[in-house]
């Protein structure tokens, strides 16, 4: 399975922007996809992930409210949606998947396929 993501750039504080992930090369079930992100400075950490059956998984609490997470209208992709952004948001923006179907398991398990992420920068 092939992941690409795109979407990132540099926006301002409290603004919004939707990421999205391309994924490609399954034959059979879609994968769970997941959103993950890596500040500067720090580990990279999981954000959301949906599953095969669009149940989604949160990781930090504070994400929720600001982050969503859905079905793209393009086959086969996987967006998030970045409300209010702040500073902090900044970070290489990644999408996954260990190619099973469970949401809670990709955001808390260990990703085996990678896009090759999206840099936001949020600055005034």
């Amino acid at each position: 399975v092939q992941l690409q993501a795109s979407g990132g750039g540099l926006v301002q504080p409290g603004e919004s922007l939707t990421l999205s992930c391309k994924a490609s090369g399954f034959t059979l079930n879609r994968p769970a996809i997941g959103w993950f992100r890596q500040a500067p400075g720090k580990e990279r950490e999981a954000v959301s992930c949906l599953s095969t059956n669009n149940d989604i998984t949160f990781v930090p609490d504070f994400v929720k409210g600001r982050f969503t997470v859905s079905r793209g209208k393009a086959k086969n992709t996987v967006e998030l949606r970045i409300d209010n952004l702040t500073p902090e948001d900044t970070a290489v923006y990644y999408c996954a998947t260990d190619l099973g179907q469970a949401s809670y398991a990709l955001c808390h398990g260990r990703p085996t396929n990678w896009g090759q992420g999206t840099l936001v920068t949020v600055s005034s």
